[in-house]
């Protein structure tokens, strides 16, 4: 009896971390579709004949639906089971991207990258809320965590080398057709690995229509503005349009979410401290991070001329720092130390590195200018990605983790809109004021305008950072409960773990604590259960959502 409850206990750990592979794979396929596209993209434009005033769609097709529709897709996986939503996001984003590799003309491209993040929008919160739901033991959740946020946060790197090789070595179609195979068998394994958390339609709560409409449309018009910014300028009457029509939608979402039985963003998952000191973190520090890729990527490819290959191959120090610092430092730390003394230092780490850069010239050697600061970048986000996406979730109910993981993904998203529309505005002005006193026509002193430009830039990228590290200082306040860093998990009857791996500092009342870390405990909950939840706050009952 013993050697039979054993083995299970064995098999069910196997099942635990095969599934963080799955999920795993999953978001770097995410993360990787953002960049492999960017390296793709001038072969693309060749080919299908995109006019330069075009071209942007294809990244901006993706980032509209992503980013739009972030939080339907969350709250799609609360309701109808996030493996369910998983599955169904894989093979979506497998046909999405068949279809984009095969296309005829611009319209057809354009087409798939929207329907590509359509999907895209579906997988992503469903991820974050499995891993959540998967891994509750204190010890593995920080590991599952660790290796989460370094996916996160490396992809982009990884992407800069697949689609130099893709690009140079098949052709552009191929940095889209790779997709399939990899969605495909990451779907079946999902269908086979993942739990059931299917929800029965007698025990579904109607879908929040009006802040589906008003979220999601906030969102699009806000990335859909600081898109158009990168091309038409901030000053442009359909930006500011675009910006002022994003925030009133968003004003109305939140009065409507805070009126509705039912809401698509319980307003209790954002008005916590740590999950919303997390979430504008990490959007902050996105705004520097994409703006990093995108300078770094032109100063090695225009001024330094390597080739698409050897600027993916330069990222590569980051992403291992990155790898390093997630898994090996900040895995081991989160349950040890409060999340704001790695997060805060893990910003002022990168801050360093854009603070490195900003000395950067047309003739500085990588070894010595970008070397350096990459190290820097990759240690710092390393430390702030990984406690920030377990802060998302923790301490929220399995049937609220879905619109909690959106929340931060729709950070990231929004973040790195504005940061690349910001910054390269801002590289832009600064690169034509530049050249307005000197003789443009010369080469050597374009090259210079453009690392000028960049180096400006850098300068605003350093103190967003700086900003985003003062927001978690004062924002954050997680601390890990009391033996949580020796925590083990149960025995093969399936021992609970004290009520005090949910921290105290989470912004819920002693109960709701209590309440949630039972959720997180049991994971998903068999198809039929129902719980009603203590109202937040309050303590006045409302409905369940499961």
């Amino acid at each position: 009896m013993t050697a039979q409850t054993v083995t299970g206990h064995e098999d069910a750990d196997r099942r635990r971390w095969w599934a963080l592979a799955v999920i795993a794979t999953a978001q770097l396929m995410i993360v990787l579709d953002i960049t492999i596209v960017n390296i793709a993209l001038p072969s693309a434009q060749r080919d299908l004949g995109i006019s330069d005033a075009d071209r942007q769609w294809v990244i901006t097709a993706y980032t509209l639906a992503f980013g739009g529709l972030l939080l339907l897709g969350g709250r799609l996986g609360d309701l109808f089971g996030r493996k369910r939503v998983f599955t169904v996001g894989l093979l979506g984003f497998a046909l999405a991207s068949a279809l984009g590799g095969a296309a005829v003309g611009p319209a057809m491209l354009f087409g798939a990258r929207a329907l590509q993040g359509a999907f895209g929008a579906l997988l992503a919160p469903s991820a974050l809320g499995l891993l959540s739901t998967t891994f509750s033991d204190p010890r593995e959740r920080s590991t599952a965590f660790g290796i989460f946020g370094a996916i996160a946060a490396g992809g982009s790197a990884i992407g800069f080398i697949a689609g130099g090789l893709l690009t140079e070595y098949l052709n552009w179609r191929w940095c889209l057709f790779v997709n399939v195979p990899i969605a495909v068998v990451t779907a079946f394994a999902a269908f086979n690995v993942l739990k059931r958390d299917h929800v029965g339609k007698g025990r579904r709560t109607p879908l929040d229509l009006p802040g589906a409409l008003l979220g999601c449309g906030g969102l699009l018009a806000i990335v859909y503005g600081t898109s158009e910014a990168v091309s038409r300028g901030w000053g442009d009457g359909l930006v500011i349009g675009s910006l002022v029509l994003g925030v009133a939608l968003l004003a109305a979402f939140v009065l409507v979410e805070r009126r509705t039985a039912h809401p698509l963003l319980p307003l209790h998952i954002v008005a916590d401290r740590n999950r919303g000191g997390g979430a504008l973190s990490v959007g902050l520090a996105m705004v520097g991070m994409f703006g990093l890729f995108l300078f770094l990527t032109y100063y090695l490819q225009a001024i330094k001329h390597f080739s698409p290959i050897m600027s993916g191959l330069s990222f590569l120090p980051m992403t291992a720092a990155i790898v390093l610092s997630s898994t090996g430092v900040a895995a081991r730390l989160m349950t040890r130390v409060p999340s704001r003394n790695l997060i805060g230092p893990g910003l002022l780490l990168a801050a360093a590195g854009m603070a490195w850069l900003t000395q950067m010239r047309v003739d500085s050697a990588w070894a010595g200018m970008v070397l350096p600061a990459e190290l820097l970048l990759g240690f710092g986000m390393g430390l702030v990605f990984m406690p920030a996406m377990s802060l998302a979730t923790l301490g929220v109910a399995p049937n609220e983790t879905g619109a909690a993981s959106a929340t931060i993904n729709s950070a990231q998203q929004v973040g790195g809109s504005v940061g690349t529309a910001l910054l390269n505005t801002i590289a832009a002005s600064a690169t034509a004021s530049f050249l307005a006193t000197r003789i443009a026509s010369d080469p050597a002193v374009r090259a210079e305008g453009a690392v000028h430009g960049y180096v400006v830039a850098t300068w605003v990228a350093m103190g967003v950072l700086l900003a985003a590290a003062l927001v978690a200082v004062l924002m954050i306040n997680h601390r890990p409960a009391p033996g949580e860093a020796t925590a083990v998990e149960g025995g093969a009857s399936g021992a609970e773990a004290p009520a005090a791996a949910v921290p105290a500092g989470d912004g819920r009342p002693t109960d709701l604590r209590a309440a949630a870390a039972a959720d997180v405990r049991a994971n998903v909950r068999p198809a039929g259960e129902g719980r009603a939840e203590a109202g937040v706050e309050t303590g006045a009952e409302r409905p369940s959502v499961d």
